[in-house]
């Protein structure tokens, strides 16, 4: 079926399991046109989207004087990927965004790719003029004509300053302020302030491995090491890291986390982003020792899910505050610029905090949402107690919208067995966890949820998390976004995030099991932002 027949499909069933809404609909179908009303089903209530065309990486993000501001990789002349922008948005709260004015535009030194922005407090860089404290971005370039005139290196970072808190910007004279040493791969600068040595420090990736530079001025820089040729993933470019001191949870202990995205090799296909817990000198990065025992058994994910990619934490967080704030691009490179939305194209990850724990095997980061999300919470729903055999209706579309939801479920008497939760529709398209004692994974399921087709890539494998130790108990948290899920285990021991696009929406949230298993609670939530 050709995708415009899909549409269709998506369209009429939209319209006739929201009745109530029909008149409005079919007057919004008058005022614009159709693929505009068709988009609109898909897009998120709770997660950020552009407002048009393309979206990928987020970039830049900062907090200051209340706002949490956020940057992203955007093309505004078409939902493909094309000649990269920094976009803009705004929020209060990490979770309601208001997209600003485009911040940085190409020039003749070339696109403008990934990066971070700092707020340089001390005016290290000169940047600042009458009191006013300037933010300043750290952006690759990317200059397309040499990449197709097959030149060995187009790739250098450049700088941009901000002295009005990060509407308007001003690219620095003398860019580039960093050129690469001979590499095609030489991109995504993140910068922090060191304050131990008192030095910013820039993490950047190449094809293999991730380098480390020093400056004093955010404008000339030092080769400090580079780190990671023979450790983790490597089956395909490293992108977009970020390097960041973390206290290990419940303890005075410091260590330092080296979040690492690479494109191919992702822990099921395509995109992905691992990470490293050590600690950094001021000059290396250097792996601790039980964390490099742990990589013997394989790359440590983030997220195990297909649509977590490119993520990285915002800088300037108040030390009151106190949390590593991480945000990632819910896409992947094997099928980002066919996904079956025309006018806007893709979405963010929800905002999470990132925790580190110290286990019996090692070090392990944890994720959850931040806690603003919250305040968008609907009307409990909560259902104690209950005894599950074969499959079990939870919960329906008259107690709850399941396209915007927060679930909460406590599983308690696990055997070793399998058991499967199951969202799905009146078109019977579902898309489904599986925890499986047995075998010890978990697996997400896509395959059966509609408009698969666009891609060969997209539904083409089911998405699997090993675990070590079966559970007789298991707490699960899942936020659902019309076309998106977000799946936390045991408090982000394990996290799965995966999008989709079904050809009507969610009504029923099931339970399967081949033997009895006890539920201890189950809370549910709407959640709208609009």
């Amino acid at each position: 079926m050709n995708g415009i027949a899909n549409y269709f499909i998506v369209f009429v069933v939209f319209i006739s399991t929201f009745s109530c809404k029909e008149k409005e609909m079919k007057e919004t179908l008058s005022k614009k046109p159709k693929d505009i009303v068709l988009d609109e089903v898909y897009r998120p209530e709770f997660h950020f989207t552009p407002k048009k065309n393309w979206m990928n990486d987020p970039n830049g993000m900062f907090y200051l004087d209340g706002n949490y501001h956020l940057f992203f990789q955007h093309y505004p002349d078409s939902a493909v990927w094309g000649p990269m922008h920094w976009g803009h948005a705004v929020s209060k709260d990490l979770v309601s965004w208001e997209e600003l004015e485009i911040a940085l535009y190409p020039d003749s030194l070339g696109y403008i790719f990934s990066g971070s922005a700092v707020i340089d407090t001390s005016n290290t860089s000169g940047f600042g003029k009458d009191g006013q404290t300037p933010v300043v971005a750290i952006f690759t370039y990317h200059n397309m004509d040499a990449e197709k005139a097959g030149a060995p290196v187009y790739q250098s970072q450049g700088l941009a300053y901000s002295l009005d808190g990060g509407k308007k910007w001003t690219k620095y004279e003398n860019n580039p302020v960093l050129k690469s040493p001979g590499l095609k791969d030489f991109r995504d600068p993140k910068v922090i302030w060191d304050e131990k040595r008192q030095q910013w420090v820039m993490t950047l990736a190449t094809y293999e491995k991730t380098m480390f530079y020093a400056s004093k001025d955010l404008k000339s820089w030092t080769f400090l090491s580079d780190f990671g040729k023979n450790y983790g993933a490597h089956g395909g470019v490293w992108e977009c890291p970020d390097l960041f001191p973390i206290k290990v949870e419940g303890a005075e202990e410091e260590k330092w986390v080296l979040l690492q995205s690479l494109n191919p090799g992702g822990a099921n296909g395509g995109s992905g982003t691992q990470y490293f817990v050590g600690d950094f000198d001021g000059k290396k990065f250097v792996l601790d020792p039980k964390f490099e025992m742990q990589l013997k058994s394989g790359p440590q994910w983030v997220d195990f899910g297909r649509d977590n990619y490119a993520g990285v934490t915002w800088s300037g967080i108040p030390e009151k505050d106190g949390r590593r704030i991480f945000i990632g691009w819910m896409s992947n490179w094997d099928y980002a610029n066919q996904v079956p939305t025309n006018t806007w194209r893709s979405a963010l990850t929800l905002a999470r905090t990132l925790n580190l724990r110290k286990t019996d095997k090692g070090y392990k980061l944890f994720s959850m949402p931040v806690q603003e999300i919250e305040k968008y919470y609907g009307k409990t729903i909560d259902k104690k107690d209950l005894s599950v055999k074969d499959e079990t209706v939870l919960l329906q579309r008259a107690e709850i919208d399941l396209n915007a939801a927060f679930i909460d479920l406590d599983l308690a008497g696990m055997k070793n067995e399998r058991y499967e939760l199951r969202f799905y529709n009146n078109l019977n398209e579902y898309i489904s966890l599986v925890i499986d004692n047995e075998k010890q994974i978990f697996s997400f399921d896509r395959t059966h949820a509609g408009i698969t087709g666009f891609s060969e890539k997209f539904a083409n494998t089911v998405s699997v998390a090993p675990f070590e130790d079966r559970y007789e108990k298991l707490n699960i948290k899942i936020w659902l976004d019309k076309a998106s899920i977000e799946i936390f285990i045991d408090e982000g021991d394990y996290v799965m995030t995966e999008i989709f696009f079904m050809n009507a929406p969610i009504d029923t949230f099931s339970l399967k099991t081949w033997k009895e298993i006890e539920i201890n609670s189950l809370v549910a939530r709407p959640i709208k932002i609009k």
